[in-house]
């Protein structure tokens, strides 16, 4: 499970602040937390409000390639398998890490797809207008380990309710 915070819409003419992940298995307990730099001089100070960092702490963070090449070492300690992308919004979530993986590494471990958690327990529910969101434990902070904690916790709860196999 991962969720990003970002300084615009898009990677590569704005920044990933950072982002967090999550091992989505019963005790929630192997986590990633990276900071990354900025790529570009531009930025939006409303979306950056949402990460809780100034842009001048932003400056002071880490380097890109070298968080990306550390996320990537933690993914194949944590996973058995090719590891599968899932987020609450894959669409934004996605395009910055296979963007920053690409750009900084030459390849993104998770491959060409991702999986949205809000479609999945729509499609498991069969109704449009439901939300997962009330089975998550760890509050929405806006941190994004205790986003994907929490996104994870509910990916846990569909799996036990609807016995979902998940490769766990």
């Amino acid at each position: 499970m991962v969720d990003i915070e970002a300084d615009g819409p898009i990677p590569g003419d704005y920044s990933m602040v950072c982002f967090g992940a999550v091992l989505a298995e019963p005790s929630l307990s192997k986590t990633f937390y990276g900071q990354l730099a900025p790529v570009s001089d531009k930025w939006i100070p409303d979306a950056l409000r949402v990460s809780g960092f100034s842009r001048e702490e932003t400056l002071a963070f880490n380097d890109p390639e070298k968080v990306m090449r550390e996320f990537g070492d933690w993914l194949k300690e944590v996973s058995t398998n090719r590891p599968v992308f899932i987020a609450d919004n894959n669409g934004f979530d996605w395009q910055f890490i296979n963007w920053y993986f690409h750009h900084f590494t030459g390849s993104n471990p998770f491959g060409h797809s991702s999986t949205n958690l809000g479609s999945l327990y729509k499609g498991i529910v069969k109704n449009m207008s439901k939300n997962f969101k009330h089975l998550r434990k760890t509050k929405h902070t806006h941190h994004p380990v205790d986003d994907a904690k929490g996104n994870a916790e509910a990916l846990l709860a569909i799996k036990e309710e609807f016995e979902l196999k998940i490769g766990l």
